[in-house]
């Protein structure tokens, strides 16, 4: 990956503004962030099926599944940064399974809510997506460079 100092600096401020959403968002008491949870469930039912699950369940999922997506975006993120930088693919891997253990830990502190060993699993699973999202990107976006070189050399 391409490294400049502005792009090294364009990451670093976007990691940040995720942690501070993903951190942002555990810092919520639990009434609080299921209130949220049930709007995103009610917007989401107008452009979806309602056929799904609903309840606490549909908003069971709902959340798992943001925490997914806020991890994904972290990783890549992660992936991107350290990429710049050449390190080893399980730097940015580390970073995100710790992003994920001090998410669980700041819930400790938050009246309603509590750490999981399952939400560590699920957020990891979501950095690794996004390091692999972003890997793959980049291959195939090199290799496609690489053709398009080849054919105009003569």
């Amino acid at each position: 990956m391409i490294r400049t100092d502005k792009r090294l600096r364009l990451c670093t401020v976007l990691i940040v503004c995720n942690l501070i959403f993903i951190w942002g968002n555990s810092l919520l008491p639990a009434n609080v962030s299921q209130a949220i949870s049930d709007a995103v469930m009610e917007l989401l039912s107008r452009f979806f099926s309602t056929g799904g699950p609903q309840g606490d369940t549909g908003s069971f999922l709902t959340r798992k599944l943001a925490h997914f997506t806020e991890f994904a975006a972290l990783g890549l993120l992660l992936t991107w940064r350290f990429g710049m930088l050449g390190r080893k693919k399980y730097v940015p891997l580390n970073w995100g399974v710790l992003a994920a253990c001090a998410d669980e830990t700041i819930q400790c502190f938050v009246p309603g809510r509590g750490p999981g060993v399952r939400d560590v699993a699920i957020d990891t699973a979501g950095v690794l997506t996004g390091m692999l999202l972003l890997t793959l990107g980049h291959i195939y976006f090199t290799k496609k460079k690489r053709r398009k070189q080849q054919e105009n050399e003569p």
